[in-house]
């Protein structure tokens, strides 16, 4: 690859990264806090054992929830702010799904390590839900949101469309264009 594109590929995915890592960043360090007063802290007895402890997929549920909202903001209005706006019901819906597949894999993390390994601590919770379950579902998202929720061209329903139209225009053309389904000269030659 000549060093021209990598520089420009370098140019047109460093920006969007850096935000991207930045938005997911301090959602991040929300996600956690919150996850942590629910599970780990109780008003009256401080640090320990919060009101969520026994439940700590639900309260992971909870501030993915709230994450997952901030995230969208986030991202749809600084990371990906330059790129066309989709149609909202349809980059919502795939917002959704997407979110829910990377819910998914982050509460896998913190469901095998509380329950297939025995982990209760709020070490192994932050390890395993936090940390391990943040960076697999982060880096679907980020490969996702990019390619399907935010595209650079306006929706893929559109390039359908457009592409419908090209070959319905072509057949049209062609019906009016007369075939004989064998080669004859335009005028008529004489041979004495």
């Amino acid at each position: 690859m000549p060093r021209s594109t990598d520089a420009g590929l370098m140019a047109r995915h460093l920006g969007p990264s850096l935000k991207f890592l930045t938005v997911g960043g301090l959602v991040f360090l929300l996600d956690a806090a919150m996850y942590n007063l629910l599970v780990f802290w109780s008003p009256t007895e401080g640090w320990g054992q919060g009101a969520m402890h026994p439940h700590p997929i639900l309260a992971k549920i909870l501030t993915i929830a709230v994450a997952t909202s901030l995230t969208y903001l986030g991202n749809r209005l600084w990371t990906f702010g330059d790129r066309p706006r989709p149609r909202t019901a349809r980059s919502v819906v795939l917002f959704v799904l997407i979110n829910v597949i990377a819910t998914v894999l982050q509460l896998g993390c913190l469901g095998f390590s509380r329950y297939v390994l025995g982990l209760d601590s709020a070490l192994a919770d932050n390890i395993s839900g936090t940390l391990i379950g943040q960076i697999v579902s982060t880096s679907f998202r980020y490969v996702t949101y990019g390619r399907f929720v935010f595209p650079h061209h306006d929706d893929d329903i559109d390039d359908v469309e457009g592409r419908r139209g090209k070959a319905h225009d072509a057949v049209a053309s062609s019906e009016r264009t007369p075939r004989t389904g064998h080669s004859t000269p335009a005028t008529p030659t004489h041979q004495p």
